[in-house]
């Protein structure tokens, strides 16, 4: 836990201000999160807080790179990172999350960690499909194929419907008498 505490900020006495803070880390911070999916990586991050007497605003600015294992080839290689994610602590009476950007916490809370916060904006920033870069311009291709060959058009015209009921009424008497309703 002594890589995360890194990410702890006191807020405990600060002034309504905006406030920077420059936070860098590696492999050791992937290691102690409870998570699988990423490994390894190395990233900076640059968080402007700006507080006032109801909430604090964060501003996360995140730039590196973490190590993905490719989903066709099994080898590892670098992912770039460069991201910009915000997040807005409200103060109320309890801890609870209201959206994904917003969340209130307890109005004597005395610091707050985000590591939390930077492992949720790098991975929901990584692609679903994990493919190599030497294989990418491949993948597009055949993903554009595969579109093309899924598209199924289905056309429907007032024709075609009126020559179907047609049928209808002469097998069940129930659309006849729709039709009267109907004033045709």
């Amino acid at each position: 836990m002594k890589e995360l505490s890194k990410y702890n900020i006191d807020i405990y006495g600060l002034e309504d201000k905006q406030y920077d803070y420059d936070m860098e880390s590696g492999d050791a911070f992937f290691e102690e999160l409870d998570q699988d999916l990423i490994e390894r990586g190395h990233f900076k991050t640059h968080v402007v807080l700006n507080k006032s007497a109801t909430m604090i605003q964060l501003q996360f600015h995140t730039e590196g790179a973490v190590t993905l294992i490719c989903d066709r080839s099994l080898e590892p290689f670098e992912e770039p990172i460069n991201l910009d994610d915000r997040i807005i602590l409200k103060f109320g009476d309890h801890d609870e999350e209201l959206t994904e950007e917003i969340e209130m916490i307890n109005r004597n809370t005395n610091k707050i960690n985000v590591a939390r916060y930077l492992f949720d904006f790098i991975a929901l920033s990584l692609p679903t499909k994990k493919i190599h870069p030497d294989l990418r311009s491949d993948e597009d291709e055949l993903d554009l194929e595969d579109d093309e060959e899924e598209v199924i058009l289905v056309y429907s015209s007032a024709e075609t419907e009126e020559e179907d009921s047609g049928e209808e009424e002469k097998i069940d008497p129930r659309w006849e008498a729709l039709k009267k309703l109907k004033g045709e």
